[in-house]
């Protein structure tokens, strides 16, 4: 990899007619008592191996064309086909992919874990970007990122990553080029993807 290569953020495409809408992960319930719990979906943003005990469920509402790429509150869930695509790509050291139950679903799906997080946001190309200060009385956040639109990265900061998410701005998801034009070339459903 060059430090010319692009680099795209990757979404869920909500606008293919009839898809299905993956709703929040829930930890099912296994004592025969009470209802599912609510699954910590931010621990997904964190760049790192996740020891997952319990299994986890993801309700479908409405039902519709299941996308083999879609998000559940920001989560990356794939079909297989996903799964076999990266171990091809050799990318086993970048990802971790977490079983999960979708309902109405008896094929594998799997939550996609990144599990590199790169300090590589360009601030002077990005449209817009806001820094928490002391006057917002977040000491716990001053000087991170508070919002970042338009966001661009500096490719010679990236290294050999292939999939990863930026500093200070975890709930973005961003792969190579490699990686979307082999998605794009296995024809994996789903997917949206803006250069940044």
């Amino acid at each position: 990899m060059t430090r010319y290569d692009k680099y795209y953020k990757i979404n869920d495409n909500k606008y293919i007619p009839g898809r299905w809408h993956v709703r929040m992960p829930l930890h099912e319930e296994t004592g025969g008592e009470g209802e599912d719990e609510w699954f910590d979906i931010w621990q997904f943003n964190e760049g790192r191996v996740l020891e997952i005990e319990r299994p986890i469920r993801l309700p479908v509402k409405p039902a519709g064309v299941a996308l083999e790429y879609t998000e559940s509150m920001g989560i990356p869930v794939v079909h297989r086909r996903v799964v076999s695509l990266f171990e091809r790509l050799g990318l086993q050291n970048e990802v971790q992919f977490i079983p999960v139950e979708v309902e109405g679903q008896t094929e594998p799906w799997f939550i996609l874990n990144a599990l590199r997080v790169i300090r590589c946001i360009d601030d002077a190309r990005c449209e817009e970007v806001l820094y928490w200060l002391p006057e917002d009385n977040r000491p716990d956040k001053e000087g991170q990122y508070r919002n970042v639109r338009g966001l661009k990265v500096d490719p010679e900061k990236i290294g050999d990553a292939h999939i990863f998410r930026p500093w200070g701005w975890l709930v973005v998801l961003i792969v190579s080029e490699h990686v979307k034009s082999a998605m794009e070339a296995e024809g994996i459903t789903g997917i949206k993807f803006l250069e940044v």
